[in-house]
């Protein structure tokens, strides 16, 4: 989000909140955050700044809002540990609950609205999950991972979304790619696509392609080339299973992102993938991010997983663990 969104999304909540007089958004800023009453810390120095009586967020007591300095990003905020409940007659326990669950719990309210705090967080974190679907992984960091990079026929993001056939099907120029790059036969083909989240790959790849090919080696298998794959589908592993005659491959993928994370990346693995498999042969471990299965974590699990596939020849639902 740009400067003039912000801006505009701003002055937009501030009109709300004043009635329909004309406030530039600087100036109206600023007369909030000025009449920003500190009320009573309630624990481990921090201070609660209201707003005519009204807490709208927590922040340490030293931070200071000085002229032309911002806020720290909203989206940093552990929705956890965020209760906006003035008063609550039983505080941990709220708390407590909190702590099962990023929904979005303890919100309050101002007047019939929500909070400004609860309204700006929910558009910055649809803000996320909209950038995660439409950019795209940049090319330095498929280098830096020495990554493979190939493509679906789908020419661009509007495409890839409106047309999902297209994002499971390769182009002749690109099977001979593949070939090339890959090797035939292996135990285990490994490859990652963009899905509906650029950002849950370069949060997560780092951590996690190590982890499963050091678990790997453990077992006795090495991994060759990996594949990158721009605008991916799930069923294009199905193509690549085809091409390479692996044994197991195994698809890191960026998932369709929500309220909560756009950085949650899944893992579908198939024994022997043929195209118009069923899909019950597929076997997902999903949920990949810091705030789910940590990427390290769940490398380790993969490649266990791999390993039984192998020793076992299946997956999905034919895979008895």
């Amino acid at each position: 989000m740009n400067e003039k969104d912000l801006k505009s999304m701003i002055e937009s909540i501030l009109n709300e909140m004043v009635g329909n007089e004309t406030v530039p958004a600087a100036e109206a800023v600023k007369e909030v955050v000025t009449k920003a009453v500190e009320v009573t810390a309630p624990q481990e120095g921090k201070t609660e700044f209201a707003v005519g009586g009204l807490v709208q967020a927590t922040m340490p007591a030293q931070e200071q809002l000085d002229d032309g300095e911002c806020l720290d990003d909203i989206t940093d905020i552990d929705l956890r540990k965020l209760l906006l409940v003035p008063d609550p007659e039983d505080r941990e326990g709220y708390l407590k609950m909190k702590e099962k669950t990023p929904a979005r719990l303890g919100v309050w309210r101002a007047g019939p609205r929500y909070k400004t705090i609860t309204s700006l967080r929910f558009r910055a974190d649809h803000a996320a999950a909209q950038d995660a679907v439409f950019s795209y992984v940049s090319e330095d960091f498929v280098k830096e991972m020495n990554l493979v990079p190939i493509a679906t026929k789908c020419r661009d993001k509007d495409e890839y979304i409106t047309r999902p056939d297209l994002g499971r099907q390769f182009s002749d120029e690109t099977i001979a790619t593949i070939k090339q790059r890959t090797t035939n036969q292996a135990k285990v083909q490994i490859m990652v696509g963009d899905g509906l989240s650029s950002a849950a790959i370069e949060a997560n790849l780092r951590d996690i392609i190590p982890s499963i090919t050091q678990g790997l080696k453990m077992y006795g298998y090495e991994v060759g080339n990996i594949l990158f794959v721009k605008h991916c589908r799930v069923p294009s592993m199905d193509v690549i299973g085809d091409v390479t005659e692996a044994d197991v491959v195994c698809l890191l993928v960026g998932e369709r992102p929500g309220l909560v994370t756009a950085e949650s990346m899944s893992a579908y693995i198939a024994y022997k993938p043929t195209v118009g498999m069923p899909e019950a042969r597929r076997t997902v471990i999903s949920n990949i991010h810091s705030g789910g299965t940590p990427a390290v974590e769940a490398g380790a699990h993969i490649a266990e997983l791999i390993k039984t596939m192998i020793d076992r020849k299946a997956s999905g639902i034919d895979l008895k663990l």
